[in-house]
């Protein structure tokens, strides 16, 4: 299969994915355990299948296709990402990783034959969180550190319990007393960016080191509600005004840091939130990122001063809630140079560079060894159905895959 039909075939795929759970509204919405996501996995299974894979599922519906090996049959190298997505996403959010996946293991096979360590790719059954209010379900089992009691109680949005849906698709809880596979070796994941750096500086591929840590703030500012006429400006306590301040100083003082550090205020709440009343009450969120634990922890500290410093000024009460924390995930050092030097070898015009976004990588990189893989986005779109990356990029990164894999898996 030449460039030209690797080119042709991944379009191909991508659109015939995205005919299950195609949205109306024009995207795709595949969320986990509905009749369209049991179909998205159906038909992957019966593609892996086709293409010669030993198929599974595991007890709560991640989907595993299996290519054996000729030496080291008890070492494995997985690829894959994840099948759902978010309400009237994009057809290649996870879903490219999986075909990706199954396309590299027909490349390789037909031109290298089996390999010396099997191979395989797996559908995560979920990592968006779209559905229930619990993300990354399929990796999380997978590693097993999901819990049960985390699940049992949660409903959808239409009040249909985790368990119930889980059940109704054919899967149920993970049995907690097998331990972990000893077998797997790597996981390479590629994926879109979901950012606009490879389109911006005209490359072909990134090479990810890393991903980003994350902690997510909500702050309520509290002051007094009064009449916005006959309360002068020197007696009030404007809740909206003091949360303006603490908002301007933290993004202001994240610009300071510059990259690769990155503050977003996503949402501001107000009350009363009318015309003619100073806000008495105010929300809003606070999403902080960066590659590097004591840079992240540096900055946190600094934004909750300077929020108690404006809180202090301006006579208003302050609530700060915590309530994301998740470490920096650097990526093995080893699979990364690997993909590096395919990348040299074969001549693609590649970056160096960390993830902004959270994958089903960073859950699986504590426990195997793992590095990731992006395409370019178009304008950086993503979670929405104007997500494209053009066949022809499509095929590079398939081609990355391709040769990483082959490093991988057939040779000593």
């Amino acid at each position: 299969m030449n460039v030209k039909d690797v080119t042709t075939e991944i379009a191909h795929l991508e659109e015939w994915l995205g005919g299950y759970g195609k949205d109306p509204e024009g995207g795709v919405t595949r969320l986990l355990y509905t009749k369209e996501w049991v179909e998205g996995q159906k038909a992957l299974e019966n593609l892996m299948q086709e293409d010669g894979l030993t198929t599974r599922y595991d007890e709560i519906g991640n989907l595993f296709g299996r290519f054996e090996g000729t030496t080291y049959k008890d070492e494995t190298i997985l690829t894959g990402s994840h099948v759902d997505t978010v309400k009237n996403g994009g057809k290649l959010d996870g879903a490219f990783g999986i075909l990706a996946g199954i396309l590299a293991i027909r490349l390789l096979k037909a031109k290298h034959g089996q390999p010396l360590r099997n191979l395989e790719v797996v559908s995560f059954a979920e990592e968006e969180g779209s559905r229930f209010p619990y993300a990354f379900w399929g990796s999380k089992n997978f590693v097993g550190i999901a819990k049960k009691e985390d699940v049992v109680d949660i409903t959808d949005f239409n009040d249909v319990p985790f368990v119930e849906a889980m059940r109704e698709a054919g899967f149920n809880f993970r049995d907690e007393s097998k331990a972990f596979r000893n077998d797997l070796k790597g996981f390479v994941e590629i994926h879109i960016e979901q950012g606009n750096v490879l389109e911006k500086e005209g490359k072909d591929i990134g090479v990810v080191h890393s991903i980003v840590g994350q902690r997510r703030f909500t702050i309520e500012v509290k002051g007094v509600a009064n009449h916005a006429g006959t309360t002068p400006m020197g007696y009030r306590k404007d809740a909206l005004f003091a949360a303006s301040q603490m908002i301007n100083n933290v993004i202001s003082r994240a610009k300071e840091y510059g990259d690769p550090l990155v503050a977003t205020v996503g949402k501001i709440e107000v009350k009363p939130n009318t015309v003619n009343v100073v806000p008495g009450e105010a929300l809003f969120t606070l999403d902080v990122r960066h590659t590097e634990k004591e840079m992240l922890v540096k900055f946190t500290e600094e934004l909750t001063a300077i929020i108690k410093r404006v809180a202090a000024e301006s006579g208003v009460e302050i609530s700060i809630d915590m309530w994301m924390d998740e470490d920096p995930i650097p990526m093995n050092k080893q699979i990364v140079e690997t993909i590096e030097k395919q990348a040299k070898e074969n001549g693609f015009n590649y970056k160096m560079m960390h993830s902004g976004a959270g994958h089903d990588s960073q859950i699986i990189a504590p426990v195997v060894p793992t590095a990731m893989i992006f395409v370019p986005s178009r304008e950086g779109i993503s979670h929405n159905p104007l997500e494209y990356t053009s066949p022809e990029q499509l095929a590079v990164g398939v081609q990355a895959l391709t040769s990483s894999l082959y490093a991988l898996a057939y040779t000593e």
